[in-house]
């Protein structure tokens, strides 16, 4: 097997990669100065992002390392079934474009906590903003810095804390320059990012055709099926060791749902592409992301189960560069499969896996900045600060989180569970509260602010209190209703943390109906949003485009019953 080194053409080819991205990014920053002191050119890049701009930005900062190495493990581990949160995103993708956005922009929001503050009132906002940076910074920014220097160090046998810091200083560069920079280098990030991708598949699939007598990558994708017939199924069973991950039906009808609706339609990290643009480029960029979407799984799951068929089947050496000491890790998976590649490809993949990992990076960067600048430096500790003093807060920011997360990355055990799961599960506790907070601020004017502390304070205790509710209660019980399942590291039947999502949420949007509606004064609540039915009426190509997605979804989920 191939070393962790790369050769020559693979630093050319990855110095072609940089200087494209950084010479392209400068001279986007030098193209309108306005952004050096403008706070919403700056974090927003206000009407300057196209439709491909806006879905390119928004898939390179979600792709990162998390889904290349760590859906790739789970691909490994678990198989196609992972392919669900790249899918139904797709899928949700189709409802914010149609019934997110156009409040958002009627009612001119930049930022989340700016919604809350519209819509509930300040304190709600505030303690909101905080959830969200120690969120972004702790959970996303971190994991996504972590993984991605593994992945770069197991590549190229750099220094793991080398790599890391190498990551966070590319992303810094683009970061400083704002978000109109972020989002057009975004668009050579995803070409990078899926032509690297698409090669590392190519070989994967070919490794499987000839490791078993033959060639031809189609027969690779039969073989897989054939060797792995088990890594093919999207609806796991209850009796499936990774049930609590994706437990069955929920991931079309139940707490999927919460998980993509909370990120793509209320997270600042997401939404922020589309909130400078007029309401037909945003939902064109959205659908444009939406297709994109559907791509990701051949990019980043195909080759984790490709790697368990070489796995099983005793590859040359696989077996022992997927191990870590005496334990197999699956988000080994992608780097291995990276290192078998000739030179020239390597550095290709090399460089989408970089671009994946700094677009993440520097758009979750911009998401930080954006808020703790404009919802907490301003609003609370400057009220008089000009466009130029916030700008300057705001890029301070940036390298500040760069350095907690650099520092703190070693000590959270992301590598411990897999790094995709971490991410998913430890959002998981804020996103039900947060989402019914949305959802009912969004649709019906009563909703109080108390009611939004309530779900907001509540759901977060809630979230844990399910998750540790197995140490005091025994769950097995709830195991014939599909409701739990026997976790085989701690041998105690637990909830599903996706069936926690959508239990929390449910109670969430219960509780915040019986408060709003016992607070007489809420029946001419001001608060309340002016919406009407045109404002969520899609043009004729989004709708063509939403009714294709929705028919590619179903006929997957249909083969890969």
């Amino acid at each position: 097997m191939q070393t962790k080194s790369l050769h020559i053409l693979d630093y050319l080819v990855f110095l072609v990669y940089f200087v494209i991205v950084a010479g392209y990014g400068y001279y986007i920053y030098h193209k309108k100065k306005k952004a050096t002191t403008d706070s919403k050119d700056f974090f927003l890049a206000e009407g300057s992002l196209t439709w491909w701009a806006i879905g390119a930005s928004l898939i390179a900062s979600n792709i990162s390392a998390e889904q290349f190495i760590g859906m790739s493990g789970s691909g490994f581990s678990m198989g196609l079934a992972i392919s669900t949160y790249e899918w139904m995103a797709a899928a949700t993708l189709i409802v914010v474009a149609v019934f997110f956005l156009p409040i958002y922009l009627k009612n001119k929001i930049y930022t989340m906590p700016q919604f809350l503050e519209r819509r509930y009132n300040q304190t709600v906002a505030t303690i909101m903003a905080v959830f969200w940076l120690l969120l972004y910074v702790v959970v996303n920014l971190t994991s996504i810095l972590f993984l991605g220097a593994l992945a770069v160090s197991t590549i190229s046998g750099l220094d793991f804390y080398l790599c890391m810091i190498m990551l966070a200083f590319f992303a810094i560069l683009i970061t400083l320059g704002g978000m109109k920079v972020i989002g057009y280098t975004d668009v050579i990030q995803v070409f990078f990012l899926i032509l690297g991708g698409l090669a590392t598949t190519y070989l994967a699939l070919e490794l499987v055709s000839s490791h078993f007598g033959t060639t031809g990558v189609l027969k690779g994708f039969s073989l897989m099926t054939e060797h792995a017939g088990d890594h093919f199924h999207m609806i796991l069973k209850k009796d499936n060791p990774h049930y609590l991950d994706l437990p069955g039906l929920s991931v079309l009808i139940g707490g999927m749902w919460i998980v993509n609706l909370n990120y793509w339609g209320c997270n600042q990290y997401i939404t922020q592409r589309a909130l400078g643009a007029d309401l037909k480029t945003a939902r064109s960029g959205l659908l444009f992301a939406g297709f994109l979407k559907l791509l990701m799984p051949i990019i980043v799951v195909l080759p984790g189960i490709a790697a368990y068929v070489l796995y099983s089947n005793n590859f040359d050496d696989f077996g022992r560069a997927m191990t870590k000491g005496d334990a197999l890790n699956p988000d080994n998976a992608y780097p291995v499969l990276l290192n078998l590649l000739p030179a020239g490809l390597k550095g290709l993949a090399f460089a989408a896996l970089t671009a994946a990992v700094v677009a993440s990076l520097a758009g979750k960067a911009n998401s930080i900045s954006t808020i703790f600048s404009l919802d907490i430096y301003k609003k609370i500790y400057n009220k008089d600060a000009d466009e130029k003093k916030i700008v300057g807060v705001g890029r301070a920011v940036v390298v500040i989180t760069m350095v907690i997360a650099i520092v703190i990355s070693n000590f959270l055990g992301i590598d411990k569970k897999g790094g995709f799961q971490f991410i998913q599960e430890y959002t998981g506790f804020v996103s039900p509260g947060v989402f019914a907070m949305f959802a009912l601020g969004f649709f019906w004017k009563r909703t109080t602010s108390s009611a939004a502390m309530f779900a907001m304070i509540g759901g977060l205790l809630m979230s844990f209190a399910l998750k540790f509710l197995p140490n005091w209660v025994d769950l097995q019980p709830l195991s014939q209703i599909g409701f739990s399942a026997l976790n085989g590291d701690s041998k105690l039947y637990e909830i599903p943390f996706i069936d926690r999502m959508g239990i929390v949420f449910v109670i969430c949007v219960l509780g915040m109906v019986i408060i709003s509606v016992s607070d007489k004064a809420s029946v001419n609540n001001p608060k309340g949003l002016a919406i009407d039915a045109g404002m969520f009426k899609p043009n004729l190509g989004f709708t063509v485009g939403a009714l294709l997605i929705t028919g590619i979804l179903i006929a997957l989920y249909t083969v890969f019953w």
